[in-house]
């Protein structure tokens, strides 16, 4: 099992949803955070005012899935998300020891 973490920018969510769905993913937890990377955020007027926003909007995505659908959810991810711009995220894919349905209390595989 995987969890696979996906940090992109947010007008991209509901492709990345479509593109999930169309490979299996039942399920996702969609974060509103903030964050920045090799963009260093950028500088804004306000009522004349230039300040500098240095942490940038981002939708947090956690998907956990089977070693078999790992490549596929990375695979939808990237071509959703990308748009070929500074700021586009970052996928991370870290192995899951178990995992525990609280109602059944199902492990592992079953619980997904």
């Amino acid at each position: 099992m995987k969890l696979i973490t996906a940090i992109i920018k947010p007008f991209k969510l509901e492709a990345v949803k479509e593109a999930l769905t169309a490979v299996g993913v039942e399920g996702m937890t969609v974060t509103e955070v903030k964050g920045f990377g090799r963009q260093k955020g950028h500088t804004e007027i306000y009522r004349g005012s230039e300040y500098t926003v240095d942490f940038l909007p981002k939708a947090k995505i956690e998907i956990a899935c089977t070693d078999e659908l790992k490549d596929a959810v990375v695979k939808a991810i990237a071509n959703a998300a990308k748009t070929g711009k500074i700021g586009d995220g970052k996928i991370f894919i870290t192995p899951i020891e178990d995992m525990i349905r609280i109602r059944t209390e199902e492990h592992g595989d079953a619980a997904m």
